[in-house]
């Protein structure tokens, strides 16, 4: 087993991790978790014989064989396929071997490397490389492509599939799903699942973590702490240690009392669809786990839209390419207030084709494709990062938005984003992928969008920020379109899951515990697509349900305003009873300022009463309309 021993672990004076202990078992599968820079990354380092302790013992068995993803892929001519054998340098070394023993007529010498190639696997590698590929997302004819003809991201594919290729007894995988699309990171999921070896993995895929890991040990203030299950399990033990210490508990109520209000908003579609139960799940699984995130250093919302033209977006007919290529046919959505949509399908469906038509950055080849003035688009897509001015701040990033803000309104808007003081300053050129991202989001969230378009949003964001976006995105008033690899922030936010397959965008009638059956069933049977229609009383739910959302916008703004409105009483409140506990203030020569804040304090709780009953009346013309809505259903 591996076993670490009171490790002292520095990267230059800082210190990741002090008289840390953990052990591992041969055969467990860990995730390793924690904030960026805490250490994680280095700890697979120490494994790997790269870098060496301050202290402290890290014993792993001499003979197990450690295979990691390597980060750099060479820009050489040999084809997929090979380069990804090349990574077993023992099969390669035998293969070499024999080819040297052959050569020189060496007969008995051929026959031992025969047999050791045999117990190497060396006789079906072509076919176990060929399913990894595939699996990974690679068609027949990008087997034989060289290396030379792929993006980064898919020569991290491939370096991946080295990895799982290779015989190992430890297997370290850093982030395996950031350059993955849901498909293959569905069916990574089902083969480490099915690993026999020593699995340690680094990832913020909620979802992926629970589905492939049994225990988990988290980086906290230095220490090395041990959870037994996955991600879910990890997440309840955790808040219930941070309710028994009180740790900044109080905090989450409102985060609370706002997840709530987004569940019951949803409650009356349970009896509809399997999504809407799934989802109702998940949302009240997070309530329990809110506190295991208390100390987040990510916090923020979406302020209202100033504008929501509805509908925001018409499509009828629309047909979608690149030049000559068509790539979807007969696009037909209406984005509208409140639309909550998940695009789901293989790798190069298109799912981004689809995203950057409603983006406007591609026009349709023909159809019908309309949008409403004043909408607002919020677009994320990776490519974004690249835009960002490298010599500029955050903050001045923000400044050349608004140059009417205070430096510190922007500072605070920034805070939430984790760009706290000199942070908000720095230059963004040394910024890591994830800094990159959370600058993109403050960016789009400051410009108060009514569209969101999301593509792959959470690719650098670690497991903090993705819960804060996901608690943000749940209170977005505008329409919302994402494309993700990330289930659990899919379940959350999305109402309704589109299939993009086969030329065709149409909704899909299912959860994602569907989309995965589909999948795998599409990878072990390599069946052609099937498209999913609607059933004859979605269009007609689906106008009941805007119809709905539009009877009682009203109400909903005016709990917005009475929210904002207590907001400030009770901090007026708060600043009178501070200034009312000064026992000067009760001296003789005090009285007649006294008795003017005890008039103002009077007139704020007569105020903050009538507001509370405002609030109350308009939360109840809300219940009374859903149940109208619920019994006409």
């Amino acid at each position: 087993m591996i076993k670490l021993s009171d490790i002292t672990l520095m990267r230059g004076s800082k210190i990741l991790l002090e008289s840390a202990s953990a052990q591992i078992f041969p055969g467990h599968k860990v995730a390793l978790i924690g904030s960026n820079g805490c250490g994680k990354s280095s700890l697979f380092a120490l494994l790997r014989g790269e870098i060496s302790l301050d202290a402290g013992d890290c014993v792993v068995p001499g003979h197990w064989r450690i295979v990691s993803v390597a980060q750099e892929t060479p820009a050489v001519s040999r084809s997929a396929i090979d380069y990804v054998i090349d990574g077993d340098k023992h099969l390669r070394q035998l293969q070499s071997e024999l080819a040297e023993a052959e050569a020189q007529h060496e007969g008995e010498r051929i026959a031992a490397l025969h047999d050791s190639l045999d117990q190497a696997g060396a006789y079906d590698v072509e076919a176990r490389a060929a399913t990894i590929l595939a699996g990974l997302g690679f068609s027949n004819t990008q087997l034989q492509a060289p290396v030379t003809d792929f993006s980064g991201g898919w020569r991290m594919r491939l370096n991946l599939a080295q990895a799982l290729l290779c015989p190992s007894d430890l297997l370290l995988l850093d982030e395996p799903t950031n350059h993955l699309d849901l498909d293959a990171v569905i069916w990574l999921e089902k083969w480490l699942q099915r690993y026999t070896g020593t699995l340690m993995l680094i990832s913020h895929d909620k979802a992926f973590i629970d589905a492939t890991v049994s225990q988990i040990i988290s980086v906290e203030q230095q220490q090395l702490v041990a959870y037994t299950g996955n991600y879910s399990a990890y997440e309840t033990q955790r808040a219930e240690r941070i309710r028994l210490q009180n740790i900044e508990y109080e905090k989450q109520q409102d985060k609370i009392a706002h997840l709530e209000s987004f569940i019951t908003r949803f409650k009356a579609k349970a009896s509809k669809a399997k999504q809407a139960q799934s989802r109702i799940k998940q949302l009240e699984r997070m309530e329990t786990i809110l506190p295991a995130h208390s100390a987040s250093a990510f916090s923020f919302s979406f302020a209202e839209p100033e504008d929501l033209p509805n509908p925001l977006i018409r499509m009828e007919h629309v047909q979608l390419g690149y030049g000559e290529k068509v790539i979807l046919n007969e696009v037909k959505l209406n984005l509208v207030p409140g639309s909550r949509i998940g695009l789901l399908g293989r790798n190069g469906q298109g799912k981004s084709t689809l995203i950057k038509l409603l983006a406007d950055v591609l026009n349709p080849l023909k159809g019908e494709f309309t949008t409403a003035q004043g909408l607002k688009v919020g677009y994320f897509a990776q490519h974004q990062l690249e835009y960002l001015d490298p010599k500029a701040s955050p903050l001045l990033h923000l400044q050349r938005l608004d140059s009417r803000a205070t430096e510190q309104q922007l500072r605070d808007f920034l805070g939430g984003f984790g760009f706290f003081g000199d942070a908000a300053l720095a230059s963004v050129a040394p910024m890591s992928g994830g800094e990159k991202a959370r600058l993109v989001l403050a960016i789009i969230v400051y410009q108060k969008p009514n569209l969101l378009l999301l593509d792959e949003p959470t690719n650098h964001l670690d497991l903090e920020m993705r819960h804060a976006l996901n608690m943000a995105l749940q209170g977005f008033d505008g329409a919302m379109v994402l494309v993700s690899h990330d289930r659990f922030l899919l379940a959350s936010v999305c109402e309704d899951f589109y299939l993009v397959d086969s030329g065709h965008a149409a909704p899909f009638d299912g959860d994602l515990d569907d989309y995965r059956e589909w999948i795998l069933s599409q990878q072990g049977e390599q069946k052609p697509a099937k498209e999913s229609r609607p059933k004859d009383d979605r269009k007609a739910q689906k106008r009941k349900d805007a119809e709905f959302r539009q009877a009682i916008a009203p109400y909903t703004k005016a709990l917005q305003k009475h929210e904002k409105q207590l907001e400030k009483l009770s901090a007026e409140l708060s600043s009178l009873e501070m200034r009312l506990s000064d026992t000067q203030l009760y001296n003789d020569d005090n009285k007649a300022k006294l008795m003017a804040l005890l008039n103002e304090q009077k007139q704020l709780t007569a105020a903050q009463e009538e507001t509370e009953m405002a609030w109350m009346e308009a939360q109840e013309a809300i219940e009374q309309a859903r149940q109208d809505y619920d019994s006409n259903l």
